[in-house]
């Protein structure tokens, strides 16, 4: 039987042109015992295993299951519109569940194009140094698939090669397992890239942004240990990335701005780009953005999340809440008045959204900003955390009023903000307490605020354990923490595979 890989030439990185993806279409299937031959092969490749990132894939629905399912949203839309959303939110959740078969579907196909990666492309015949990027890349974006397929599903089969029909009946492994495959992944892709670049310092083209770098696998891999508990390792790993050059934007607003897209905070985006055929523009600013606007008014932020929000004495909020929804009696995109109508719980999201002077209406699933998998403030925060839970916590505060000071002082930068200029008194001051269990709360509040609506908030409810996601979901007569910490296996998998098991083993 021979085996296809379908090339991707849609590419996730700047041209020289300050264009996103080379201008070109794709070419069809090629039989593998015609492809992996030549570094053009190589190149073409690595490519394509960046094309299920993106939310020019409308079926890519990673803010269902992160955002929607968390306490941060609902559903939003019209009733009944997309009942499967729906269902998420009330934690009504089963194997059928569209959403969750199409983010299986797309993750284990980058999964297998990385796989193709990793068994062909060390036998070709071509530069070492761009050979070993290019390994490097694979092994990153297989990591990232397996992270968060595992922070999904939990216990699911590893798949580390190309597999014929008759092997592919993989059993599951445990989360564990997997998380290990992922810092492994991650390890791999860091030492592939540095070495790359010691090789050749130039094996990564100036105009190509959006590629796989060393300080991406390092901070995926800080990440990792973080979800491992494993401390230690968390809290060293995110310190090794701040070498890399990252640092926090004096604007926080600019970190969900396309004119600043790959900024010095961005540590790893998903590149998105209007104007193409086929779409490779984020379809994520029709999806979420108000019906008002064109858009089909998904994802809506909760009061339970805004109230999480802090104010000063004389009720001025942290500019964080107006740089991530729109509110009553607050300017929405091209300084048009927001109305609460637009929402049934009175707020909408903004960060996955550009205004319509950047993007029209009638190609409104069409917009160029990029999507954040991680940026460096993420990294303090990971760092903070990690330093508290190991008795660090002098070093956790440091860190964590770094996050905080960026916050107010949006004040002095941002000449938009009413004020500007004069931070308003009073307003997020640094935290003092290094009582351990008091920074704790203090740096969990900090990740909600300062990375809400950045698909991440139902990952951290799980990990905080059961007491935790007890509270945060009280309202929710429906959530069973040891059901819900992992969402089912799809029933098409189930299905086809002999050797899966469902629940996860929980």
């Amino acid at each position: 039987m021979k085996k296809y890989i379908t090339i991707s030439i849609a590419i996730f990185f700047l041209t020289t042109s300050c264009d996103k993806f080379l201008d070109e279409q794709p070419q069809g299937p090629y039989p593998t015992s015609e492809f992996f031959l030549t570094e053009s092969h190589a190149k073409l490749a690595i490519n394509g295993c960046y094309e299920p990132l993106s939310f020019a894939n409308a079926d890519n629905r990673l803010w269902v299951v992160a955002n929607v399912a968390s306490d941060d949203a609902i559903k939003g839309g019209f009733p009944g519109d997309q009942a499967d959303i729906e269902m998420i939110d009330n934690f009504q959740i089963y194997e059928d569940n569209g959403n969750l078969e199409a983010l299986w579907g797309i993750y284990y196909e980058g999964i297998s194009r990385c796989n193709m990666i990793l068994k062909h492309v060390p036998d070709i015949e071509m530069d070492k140094a761009l050979q070993g990027r290019i390994l490097g890349e694979a092994s990153f974006l297989r990591g990232y698939y397996y992270f968060q397929l595992g922070n999904i599903f939990g216990n699911i089969p590893l798949v580390l090669e190309p597999l014929a029909p008759e092997d592919m009946q993989v059993a599951n492994s445990q989360q564990q397992v997997v998380y290990e495959h992922v810092e492994s992944d991650f390890i791999s892709a860091f030492n592939f890239m540095e070495s790359a670049l010691q090789q050749n310092p130039s094996v990564y083209p100036a105009g190509e942004l959006g590629r796989a770098t060393p300080g991406a696998a390092k901070a995926l891999l800080a990440k990792t240990y973080l979800f491992e508990k494993k401390w230690s390792e968390a809290a060293l790993t995110a310190e090794s990335v701040a070498t890399y050059g990252y640092s926090l934007m004096p604007v926080y607003q600019h970190n969900f701005n396309a004119n600043y897209d790959n900024n010095n905070e961005q540590i790893f985006q998903v590149q998105h780009l209007s104007g193409q055929s086929p779409v490779q523009g984020s379809r994520l600013n029709q999806w979420l953005a108000p019906r008002a606007q064109n858009g089909y008014g998904f994802n809506e932020p909760t009061q339970n999340f805004v109230d999480e929000f802090e104010l000063n004495i004389d009720s001025i909020y942290d500019p964080r809440l107006d740089y991530t929804l729109g509110r009553e009696g607050e300017l929405w995109f091209d300084d048009i008045p927001y109305s609460p109508s637009w929402s049934s719980t009175g707020y909408n999201q903004k960060k996955s959204l550009q205004p319509i002077s950047e993007i029209p209406v009638n190609t409104k699933g069409d917009a160029d900003l990029n999507f954040t998998v991680i940026r460096f403030a993420e990294v303090v925060l990971i760092q903070a955390e990690a330093l508290n839970e190991i008795g660090e916590s002098p070093a956790a505060l440091n860190a964590l009023n770094k996050v905080r000071k960026r916050a107010r002082e949006s004040y002095l930068f941002d000449n938009n903000l009413s004020g500007f200029g004069t931070i308003p008194d009073g307003l997020l001051p640094d935290e003092t307490t290094t009582d351990q269990v008091a920074l704790r709360i203090a740096i969990r509040h900090e990740r909600r605020v300062e990375l809400g609506f950045e698909n991440l908030r139902y990952f951290d409810i799980i990990r905080y354990g059961k007491e935790y996601a007890d509270r945060a979901f009280i309202d929710e007569n429906n959530f069973i923490y040891e059901t819900h910490k992992v969402f089912p296996i799809p029933q098409s998998e189930i299905e086809t595979n002999n050797n899966i098991t469902q629940n996860n083993g929980y």
